[in-house]
């Protein structure tokens, strides 16, 4: 049986594509002409990674299902069928087995959700957190140019020894501006409020 999918949505390459910039990993088989994407967070992560699964219907390959992962981790994952679509994005994300970010790289509102789902963080209660310690210093810059086009300023900041992206607080009510109506509420405390609080008041009324 074929195991390839036709084309994608703009909403599906946008999830996909924060995906990738976050835990998602696009594979390609020994033998195999196109990619696949992996979708792999903890157990307790169960919400967003059925999020994601729902948000890929027509593309998965099949439900997500737990497994045992190092020493006591609990992992919750799914895949999805083979696709040129992602072979395409394979090639242009990975250099050499690496996830890379090239140069005119852009983002969408969606895909900034995404990213930050996966690896966003806050800190200090004020301070908000990209953790893009996986990408070497040229796609870090690139990364900050794609969100500068999203009127997003942001700068490398170093921990331990790497780097990661901090977004200047003038930043972050655009920030939230952008991502609120997609992150799911169990994933709003990284934006600093209570999904249960948030349901008695307006949504404008987050810590930020």
């Amino acid at each position: 049986m074929d195991n390839t999918v036709g084309s994608l949505t703009q909403s599906q390459k946008s999830v996909i594509i924060g995906s990738i910039l976050g835990d998602g990993y696009l594979r390609i088989l020994p033998g195999r002409r196109n990619a696949f994407l992996e979708i792999n967070h903890a157990l307790s992560q169960r919400d967003y990674v059925d999020w994601i699964y729902n948000k890929l219907t027509g593309v998965v390959a099949g439900f997500p299902k737990e497994r045992q992962g190092n020493g006591m981790r609990r992992a919750y994952r799914f895949y999805t069928r083979q696709s040129a679509e992602l072979t395409a994005l394979f090639h242009f994300f990975y250099q050499e087995g690496k996830k890379v970010i090239p140069a005119g790289f852009n983002l969408d509102p969606l895909a900034l959700s995404v990213w930050f789902m996966d690896d966003g963080s806050r800190c200090r209660a004020s301070d908000i957190y990209l953790n893009t310690q996986q990408f070497d210093k040229a796609s870090q810059q690139h990364l900050l140019d794609a969100l500068a086009k999203l009127g997003l300023q942001a700068t490398l900041n170093k921990d331990k020894h790497y780097q990661r992206i901090r977004f200047l607080k003038k930043s972050i009510p655009r920030l939230f501006s952008l991502i609120r109506k997609y992150v799911i509420p169990s994933m709003t405390y990284k934006l600093g409020y209570d999904p249960v609080e948030t349901t008695r008041r307006s949504p404008t009324k987050i810590v930020g």
